[in-house]
């Protein structure tokens, strides 16, 4: 990582003074901007006060508010008289500053006429914690192109892990910003040698926009390039990628199910004997609508009767002596198993006293999942193990934009717990997994339980123990399971819809960011950790890698990508 420490620089001029006719508090202050100066949001300030012991105090603030008046007037059409001369008054600009950070911590207020600068370099760095952050990770820019951080400690799980990220959908950037994150991680060199190790499990779930990091952008312009450089990054598409799809419906062979991109994609799916043997089941009934089902007992109790089931080779499984080639096959064997001859429940792959209304409902709910997850679950083709979702690459992208949302839940359920029992098995915190997952409030809602809401509450619970990291993404943390929320150490926001930025999960944003939520362009973010008091305003630079197949420039090999133009808002249509 190139480490950008921040200079000493000289002292700035004063740009205003701390107002005596509002009240200055040790958490709030307003600064009366000097003539010919500007102080605008998310300008960091400094000033000082004596202490009676003849200690000097360093205060430091970010400015959260910023307001212009007439000082004279009375009445709103004033203005047009004061404007022609008429009646005298003063154009008077202020700044609302919320405190930051005290050395030596002595809370008192700010003396009113006390002078402000603007704070740079080192004392940049001392308002905004960034002087006792050991390892520092790359997680943006301020407005003024200055870099910001967060503090690794606090996603890595040395003191806290995870991060939450919410935002209106196609406006917020979610993913492309996750997706920053993750560069950051592996490229700036804050994870030492353990970023060679280190692995990303990326869930796309919407689009293909993900299928195309190892390329890089060619509508990347010198000025986004040159915020890389900032941040202390290289400019570069992600250097070790897999990625892997659903298999195409009803083809032959299963050639991965995307449009966008015809090579470096392998298909994925599970053998029947592996559907059996691992307990597979439950997955398939992951909404939250069946846990308020009655057949819940019934899901159990055949797989239980499953995973007694023998492998008959090439993926297929022999159950009760009945050799069972396709997933159909598998349903119809289960339908005919749950009865007996007389019509009645089967107490043995049923369950004891299940009704046969409760054994039909599963029966309907089990047959409604054939047609969208049938090529997921197979027997028939050769070699299945090439078409396993393996994390051997720095990053696994696994495509499920044109999976039924079923389906969806069953292939994010199942790889979850996989990668959840490997670092669990491997007894050890490093190197880190990481996980990125959008649409949290589908996978983990607040209400109800599921076999994915639960390995979503063990990795948010237990992953940082384990060194299992989540970036979670959803548009309202107002309808995700509390508890993923409240043990991300990171909070993120992007624009907010109104109606859910006035709810509690936003409790953590002042009320000026809170109404700044409702406007943020594309690209901008509020961050959040626990270090600092208030949440930092960061833009992330436009990505480096490609977003889409027309963004996608050459690779070694001699794969070319088309051409396009620079948009005008280079954050348009980003996820």
């Amino acid at each position: 990582m190139v480490h950008i420490d921040e200079p000493d620089a000289p002292a700035a001029r004063p740009c205003g003074r701390v107002l005596g006719t509002e009240d200055a508090t040790p958490l709030e202050f307003w600064v009366a901007v000097a003539e010919g100066s500007v102080l605008q949001l998310d300008d960091v300030v400094a000033l000082e006060r004596a202490l009676p012991e003849g200690e000097l105090l360093r205060i430091y603030g970010v400015v959260t508010q910023v307001r212009a008046r007439h000082e004279g007037a009375h009445f709103d059409s004033d203005v047009f008289l004061i404007e022609e001369g008429v009646l005298p008054a003063e154009v008077s600009e202020s700044a609302q500053v919320l405190a930051t950070r005290f050395e030596p911590e002595v809370f008192v207020p700010p003396l009113p006429g006390t002078p402000v600068r603007r704070a740079v370099g080192a004392e940049r760095s001392e308002a905004l914690f960034f002087d006792g952050m050991e390892r520092r990770l790359p997680a943006g820019l301020s407005r003024d192109d200055e870099p910001l951080y967060l503090n690794l400690d606090f996603l890595d799980g040395t003191r806290g892990a995870h991060v939450n990220i919410s935002g209106i959908s196609g406006v917020a950037t979610k993913t492309s910003y996750a997706t920053f994150l993750l560069y950051s991680l592996f490229e700036s060199g804050v994870l030492g040698p353990d970023a060679v190790n280190t692995k990303a499990l990326v869930f796309n779930v919407k689009g293909e926009d993900l299928l195309w990091l190892d390329r890089p952008n060619i509508r990347l312009d010198d000025r986004q390039a040159a915020r890389y450089a900032r941040v202390g990054l290289p400019v570069s598409a992600f250097p070790s990628v897999a990625f892997f799809a659903p298999p195409r419906r009803g083809a032959p062979t299963p050639v991965p199910d995307v449009t966008s991109r015809d090579t470096g994609v392998t298909s994925f799916f599970w053998t029947l004997d592996a559907f059996c043997r691992d307990e597979l089941l439950p997955f398939l009934f992951a909404d939250a609508e069946d846990d308020r089902q009655q057949y819940t007992m019934v899901v159990h109790n055949v797989t239980a009767r499953l995973r007694e089931g023998a492998s008959a080779g090439d993926g297929a499984v022999s159950i009760e002596g009945e050799v069972v080639r396709s997933f159909r096959e598998l349903v119809d064997l289960v339908q005919v198993r749950l009865m007996d001859e007389e019509g009645r429940p089967d107490p043995r792959w049923a369950g004891p006293a299940i009704g046969a209304g409760t054994v039909n409902a599963f029966i309907r709910r089990l047959y409604g999942a054939v047609p969208h997850v049938q090529h997921l679950i197979r027997a028939d083709v050769p070699d299945p193990e090439r078409h396993r979702v393996v994390l051997e690459r720095q990053v696994t992208v696994v495509d499920l934009h044109n999976l039924n949302d079923r389906a969806k839940r069953f292939v994010v359920g199942v790889v979850l717990r996989k990668t959840f029992a490997d670092k669990e098995r491997a007894g050890q915190a490093r190197p880190l997994q990481l996980v990125v997952l959008d649409e949290l409030n589908k996978y983990a809602p607040r209400d109800g339980s599921s076999p994915i809401k639960e390995i979503l509450l063990d990795v948010a619970e237990r992953g940082r123990s384990l060194g299992m990291i989540l970036l979670g993404a959803q548009q309202t943390a107002s309808e995700v399971e509390r508890r993923i929320v409240a043990n991300s150490a990171i909070r993120v926001v992007g624009r907010l819809d109104a109606a859910e930025a006035g709810r509690g999960e936003y409790g953590f944003l002042p009320g000026a960011q809170r109404d700044r939520a409702k406007i943020l362009k594309p690209g901008t973010m509020l961050v959040a950790q626990p270090e600092l008091p208030i949440p930092l305003v960061v833009e992330f630079p436009f990505p480096a890698w490609a977003t889409r197949a027309s963004e996608a420039g050459a690779v070694a090999g001699g794969a070319d990508g088309t051409a396009g133009g620079a948009p005008e808002d280079p954050f348009e249509g980003l996820p």
